[in-house]
């Protein structure tokens, strides 16, 4: 009977410790289901500061100049953007929900010969919508004591 208990034990905790392992790796992928895809961002608009008062975004150009920019989302985090002018940026990002009410999408850019576990910063934007057609992610921006947002609207392709 002992040995029966042992075995019992001993199978139920090398089970645990496998669906364990099973679930951490199946949430990656699943983590970043709602944003993968490729999309286009439609439009940009601002909560608390006037249009045109941010110069400049993701140190490269002002916010209108992503209107129209394509973003590519592979499900390895692995991504791009591409201006409507043609400018394209390599990006790494995430989608990270471990706080159910504030999901952010957050991406750091990568230049030729850099890896992305090597870059410290990165920007993080606030997801406030995101399902199979569209996605809206604002910005906050320090304006005067209060926080201020730059809204991207996107429709998935």
């Amino acid at each position: 009977m002992k040995k029966i208990l042992q075995i019992t034990l001993s199978v139920l905790a090398l089970t645990f410790i496998l669906q364990s392992c099973s679930t951490t790796k199946s949430l990656v992928g699943a983590q970043n289901g709602p944003v993968n895809g490729t999309w286009t961002l439609t439009n940009v608009s601002y909560e608390g500061i006037v249009a045109n008062a941010v110069q400049n975004v993701f140190d490269q150009a002002p916010p209108a100049a992503f209107v129209n920019s394509t973003w590519v989302l592979s499900n390895s985090g692995n991504g791009s953007y591409t201006l409507a002018n043609g400018t394209s940026q390599t990006i790494f990002w995430s989608y990270n929900n471990q706080d159910k009410m504030n999901p952010t999408f957050q991406f750091k850019k990568i230049y030729e010969g850099e890896k992305a576990k090597n870059i410290a910063e990165g920007y993080q934007l606030n997801v406030t919508q995101a399902d199979n057609a569209s996605m809206t992610l604002k910005s906050p921006i320090a304006n005067g004591g209060r926080t201020a947002y730059i809204v991207y609207t996107f429709s998935k392709q």
